[in-house]
Protein backbone atom coordinates (compact mmCIF):
# COMPACT_ATOMS: atom_id res chain seq x y z
CA UNK A 1 0.00 0.00 0.00
CA UNK A 2 2.90 2.13 0.88
CA UNK A 3 4.61 1.18 -2.64
CA UNK A 4 0.92 2.71 -4.38
CA UNK A 5 1.17 6.11 -2.32
CA UNK A 6 5.41 6.65 -3.25
CA UNK A 7 4.54 5.94 -7.17
CA UNK A 8 1.03 8.86 -6.85
CA UNK A 9 3.44 10.97 -5.22
CA UNK A 10 5.80 10.81 -7.80
CA UNK A 11 3.22 10.94 -10.37
CA UNK A 12 1.55 14.04 -8.91
CA UNK A 13 5.47 15.36 -8.66
CA UNK A 14 6.42 14.81 -11.87
CA UNK A 15 3.37 16.31 -13.73
CA UNK A 16 3.52 19.38 -12.03
CA UNK A 17 7.79 19.48 -12.77
CA UNK A 18 6.36 19.07 -16.37
CA UNK A 19 3.89 21.65 -16.59
CA UNK A 20 6.55 24.05 -14.71
CA UNK A 21 8.71 23.11 -17.70
CA UNK A 22 6.19 23.72 -20.58
CA UNK A 23 5.22 27.06 -19.00
CA UNK A 24 8.61 28.46 -18.57
CA UNK A 25 9.91 27.50 -21.90
CA UNK A 26 6.48 29.13 -23.69
CA UNK A 27 7.30 32.57 -21.62
CA UNK A 28 10.71 32.53 -22.50
CA UNK A 29 9.57 31.86 -25.92
CA UNK A 30 6.88 34.77 -25.96
CA UNK A 31 9.55 36.75 -24.68
CA UNK A 32 12.55 36.61 -26.56
CA UNK A 33 10.52 37.15 -29.92
CA UNK A 34 9.39 39.89 -28.28
CA UNK A 35 12.72 41.61 -27.36
CA UNK A 36 14.65 40.54 -30.54
CA UNK A 37 12.45 40.26 -32.96
CA UNK A 38 13.34 42.30 -36.17
CA UNK A 39 12.16 45.71 -34.88
CA UNK A 40 13.83 45.12 -31.25
CA UNK A 41 16.40 48.42 -32.46
CA UNK A 42 13.46 50.53 -33.93
CA UNK A 43 13.35 54.28 -32.79
CA UNK A 44 9.88 53.72 -32.22
CA UNK A 45 10.31 50.23 -30.35
CA UNK A 46 13.03 52.05 -27.37
CA UNK A 47 10.95 54.97 -27.97
CA UNK A 48 7.92 53.36 -26.67
CA UNK A 49 9.99 51.08 -24.32
CA UNK A 50 11.42 54.07 -22.28
CA UNK A 51 8.11 55.55 -22.08
CA UNK A 52 6.90 52.57 -19.95
CA UNK A 53 9.90 53.22 -17.72
CA UNK A 54 12.07 50.50 -19.01
CA UNK A 55 15.95 51.57 -19.67
CA UNK A 56 17.40 49.39 -22.63
CA UNK A 57 20.84 48.15 -22.66
CA UNK A 58 23.50 51.09 -23.21
CA UNK A 59 25.05 49.12 -26.12
CA UNK A 60 22.21 49.44 -28.40
CA UNK A 61 23.22 52.86 -28.66
CA UNK A 62 25.72 54.74 -30.55
CA UNK A 63 28.55 57.14 -28.99
CA UNK A 64 25.56 59.99 -30.22
CA UNK A 65 22.88 58.28 -28.01
CA UNK A 66 21.39 56.45 -31.68
CA UNK A 67 19.89 53.26 -31.51
CA UNK A 68 22.39 50.62 -33.79
CA UNK A 69 21.01 48.35 -36.00
CA UNK A 70 24.09 45.77 -36.49
CA UNK A 71 25.27 43.00 -35.18
CA UNK A 72 26.31 42.87 -31.36
CA UNK A 73 28.30 39.97 -31.41
CA UNK A 74 31.43 39.40 -33.92
CA UNK A 75 33.41 36.26 -33.57
CA UNK A 76 36.84 35.59 -35.33
CA UNK A 77 37.91 32.09 -35.91
CA UNK A 78 41.13 30.99 -34.28
CA UNK A 79 42.90 28.38 -34.83
CA UNK A 80 44.29 26.10 -32.33
CA UNK A 81 47.58 26.90 -32.42
CA UNK A 82 46.69 30.73 -32.47
CA UNK A 83 44.76 30.02 -29.34
CA UNK A 84 47.45 28.28 -27.27
CA UNK A 85 49.99 31.17 -28.19
CA UNK A 86 47.62 33.55 -26.63
CA UNK A 87 47.16 31.56 -23.63
CA UNK A 88 50.75 30.93 -23.19
CA UNK A 89 51.16 34.49 -23.42
CA UNK A 90 48.46 35.19 -20.82
CA UNK A 91 50.07 32.70 -18.47
CA UNK A 92 53.50 33.92 -18.93
CA UNK A 93 52.96 37.33 -17.94
CA UNK A 94 50.31 36.35 -14.70
CA UNK A 95 52.29 37.62 -11.68
CA UNK A 96 51.65 34.30 -9.53
CA UNK A 97 53.62 32.47 -12.21
CA UNK A 98 56.44 30.21 -10.05
CA UNK A 99 59.66 29.99 -11.71
CA UNK A 100 61.25 26.61 -12.74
Amino acid sequence: MLHLLYVFAFTIIAFIAVSNLIRSLYKISSESQNYYGSKSNSPEYLRRKMARNIVPHPELFDEYGRPINEPLLVMKSVTLEDAREQLDKIYDSSPSKTEE
